[in-house]
C-alpha cells in the first residue's frame, strides 16, 4: 500500500481529541516506563556499587548486550514494527478469529527461528565476544568471564521476543498498562534472583556474584513474558503451535521484517564498532578498563527520557496511525504523526538540556558509592553529556520508523539505517583513532547518527505524506527550544549556587537534583505558557480531562 493521500479539509477539531487520547494513552506508558526506569536505575545503582566500572562489569555489559543487541534488532524493532500494523488490520478488518491465528502463527514462527539463533548463539559464544571485544584478551580472566556470561545470558532473546509479541497485541487492543510494566518485572525480578543467586546461595551453588546476576538476567526475562500472559489470555489470543508458512499475514510480516532486520541489524553494526573502539580506549587512570562501563552508565541514564517520552509516544501512536492507514484516512495520519512529533519536541529538548547540566550531579547521585568513585561520576557524566545531544533524534526516530511501516514501506527506513553505518564509523573512528578524543567522542558519533537520521526521515515522510504540518512543527521546536534556553539558564545558576553552598559531595549531588530540576521545570512551564506553546495546553487538557470527570465522580459519590 502506497501512501498517496488525497488532501482533505482540517478537520473542526484539528485532530486534537485524536491527539488527546494519544496523550492520556502515552501518559499510562510514561507512568509504568517510569516504574520500570526506576526499578532499573535501582538495578544498575546495585551494579555500580557492587561491581563498579572495572573489568568485571565490562564483561557483564558487553555479555548482556549481545543477546539485547540481537533483541532491538528483532524483537523490538523488526518484529513489532512489522506485526502491529500487520495484526491491527486483521484485528479491524477481518475479525478477532483471524487475528487471534495470526497471534499463533508468529509465536511459533518466533519459538522455531528464535530458539534456533539462541541455539546458535550458545554454540558460538567465543566467535561473537571476540568479534565485539578480542581486545577484552588483554586483560586475565576478562575474555573467559564474558563468554561464559553471554552464554548464560543468550536465551534472554527468545523469552523477550515472545514478551515483545504479548506486547504488541496488548497495545494493539489499546492496552498499554500491562505491557508497559513488564519492564519492572524483569528489572525487581532479574535483581532479587540475581543478589539470591550469587550472594545468598552463591558457596552452595559454586557460582560468581557476576554469574548469579547472569542467571537473574534470565529469570528476569522470563517473568516479563508471564506477566502479560493473563491479559493476553483475558483479551481473546493466546500463544499455540501453529504452523502455516504460506498464510498471508504471516508472510506479509517477514516480508516487512526482512528489510526491518537490515535496517537496524545497521544499528547493531554501529553499536558493535563503538563497543571495539571503546574496548580498545586506554584511559590515562584506569587503562582499558571503564571506558564501556562509562559508556553503559551514561547511556542507561539517558534511557529514562527515552524510555518515558520517546517509546511511550510511539507505542501510543502506531496503533492510531496504522488504523488510519487501514482506513486510508491520511489527513487523520498527518495529523496524528504531527501533533506526536510536537509531543517528543515538548519533552526531550528540555530533558536534554537538563541532562547536560545537571549530568554530573544525577550521575553521582544515583551511581556513587561503593566501588563506583568521582572518577567512574565525572567520566560517566561526560558520556552523557555528549549522549544527551542526540535524544530528540532517538526519541523522534522511535515515531517516524513505524510510520513509514504503516504506510508499508519497510524499505527506506533501511536504507537510512544502512548509511548510517558509514556516518557512524566515520564520526567514531576519526574521534577514537586521528583526534583521540576517546570514548566520549563514541558518545558523540551515537547522537550525530540518530539526528541525521531523523532529519532524513522526516523530510521523506513529509513529502510521502504531502506535509506533516511543518510550519506547526517548525514554530513548536522553536518556542520549546527557547523556553528549554531559558531552563538550562536557571539550572545552571542554581546549580552552581548549590555546588557553591554545599560543594561536591553526596549530599551535595541530591541537593542539586532536588532543587534543580523544580527549579528549572518551574521555569520552563512559565516560558511555555507566556510563549503560548500549543502542545503543552494539549497536553494540559488530556491529563485533567479524566481527572475533572474523576473528581466530580468522587464529589457526587460523597454529596449522595
Amino acid at each position: 500500500m502506497e501512501a498517496t493521500p488525497e488532501p482533505h479539509p482540517p478537520a473542526a477539531t484539528g485532530g486534537q481529541p485524536e491527539h488527546a487520547r494519544i496523550v492520556r494513552s502515552a501518559g499510562i506508558v510514561s507512568g509504568a516506563v517510569a516504574l520500570s526506569r526506576i526499578t532499573g536505575l535501582l538495578r544498575e545503582v546495585v551494579m555500580a556499587t557492587l561491581f563498579g566500572a572495572g573489568p568485571v562489569m565490562d564483561a557483564f555489559i558487553l555479555a548482556f548486550r549481545i543477546p539485547n543487541l540481537m533483541r532491538d534488532l528483532f524483537a523490538e524493532g523488526a518484529l513489532s514494527s512489522a506485526f502491529v500494523p500487520t495484526f491491527t488490520h486483521y484485528l479491524s478488518e477481518k475479525g478477532k478469529r483471524d487475528a487471534a491465528i495470526l497471534v499463533q502463527l508468529v509465536s511459533t514462527a518466533i519459538i522455531l527461528l528464535v530458539g534456533g539463533i539462541c541455539l546458535l548463539g550458545m554454540i558460538f559464544t567465543p566467535e561473537f565476544v571476540g568479534l565485539l571485544a578480542d581486545d577484552f584478551r588483554s586483560v586475565p580472566g576478562k575474555f573467559e568471564l564474558a563468554v561464559e556470561l553471554t552464554r548464560i545470558m543468550f536465551p534472554f532473546l527468545l523469552l523477550v521476543s515472545l514478551a515483545a509479541q504479548a506486547m504488541g497485541v496488548l497495545n494493539a487492543c489499546n492496552q498499554f498498562a500491562v505491557p508497559a510494566l513488564a519492564s519492572s518485572f524483569f528489572n525487581v525480578g532479574s535483581l532479587a534472583v540475581g543478589l539470591a543467586l550469587g550472594y545468598w546461595f552463591g558457596d552452595f551453588l559454586g557460582i560468581s556474584p557476576i554469574v548469579g546476576m547472569a542467571y537473574g538476567v534470565l529469570t528476569g526475562g522470563a517473568m516479563q513474558l508471564i506477566w502479560q500472559l493473563p491479559s493476553l489470555a483475558h483479551s481473546g489470543f493466546s500463544f499455540g503451535f501453529r504452523i502455516d508458512w504460506s498464510h498471508p499475514g504471516l508472510r506479509h510480516i517477514m516480508k516487512l521484517m526482512g528489510p526491518a532486520i537490515l535496517g537496524g541489524a545497521a544499528v547493531q553494526v554501529n553499536v558493535m564498532v563503538n563497543t571495539a573502539l571503546a574496548a580498545g580506549v586506554f584511559d590515562p587512570e584506569r587503562g582499558a578498563s571503564g571506558p564501556i562501563s562509562w559508556l553503559g552508565y551514561a547511556f542507561r541514564f539517558m534511557q529514562l527520557p527515552l524510555g518515558l517520552f520517546g517509546v511511550a509516544i510511539a507505542s501510543a501512536t502506531l496503533p492510531s496511525i496504522s488504523r488510519s492507514a487501514a482506513r486510508l484516512d491520511f489527513h487523520e495520519f498527518r495529523e496524528t504523526l504531527s501533533r506526536s512529533l510536537g509531543l517528543v519536541f515538548l519533552l526531550t529538548i528540555p530533558s536534554s538540556v537538563g541532562l547536560a547540566l545537571l549530568g554530573d550531579s544525577m550521575i553521582g547521585a544515583v551511581y556513587e558509592g561503593g566501588r563506583f568513585v568521582l572518577y567512574d561520576t565525572q567520566q560517566t557524566a561526560m558520556a552523557l553529556k555528549f549522549y544527551s545531544i542526540g535524544l530528540v533524534g532517538y526519541a523522534a526516530t522511535k515515531i517516524l520508523t513505524p510510520a513509514f511501516y504503516a504506510i508499508d514501506d519497510a524499505r527506506f527506513p533501511m536504507l537510512v539505517s544502512l548509511s548510517s553505518i558509514v556516518t557512524n564509523f566515520l564520526v567514531a573512528y576519526s574521534m577514537v583513532e586521528i583526534f583521540h578524543v576517546g570514548f566520549q567522542g563514541l558518545a558523540l558519533s551515537t547522537s550525530v547518527v540518530a539526528t541525521v537520521s531523523f532529519l532524513v526521515l522526516f523530510v521523506v515522510i513529509r513529502n510521502r505524506l504531502q506535509g506533516v504540518f511543518g510550519r506547526r512543527l517548525l514554530r513548536s521546536f522553536l518556542l520549546i527550544s527557547a523556553a528549554s534556553l531559558l531552563m538550562g539558564a536557571a539550572c545552571w545558576a542554581s546549580s552552581n549556587l548549590v555546588t557553591h553552598l554545599v560543594g561536591h559531595s553526596k549530599i551535595g549531588y541530591v541537593a542539586d537534583v532536588a532543587i534543580s530540576i523544580p527549579v528549572g521545570l518551574g521555569v520552563f512551564l512559565l516560558a511555555c505558557r507566556l510563549l503560548r506553546v500549543e502542545e503543552v495546553v494539549v497536553a494540559s487538557q488530556a491529563v485533567s480531562g479524566p481527572l475533572n470527570r474523576i473528581f466530580r465522580g468522587l464529589r457526587g459519590r460523597i454529596r449522595s
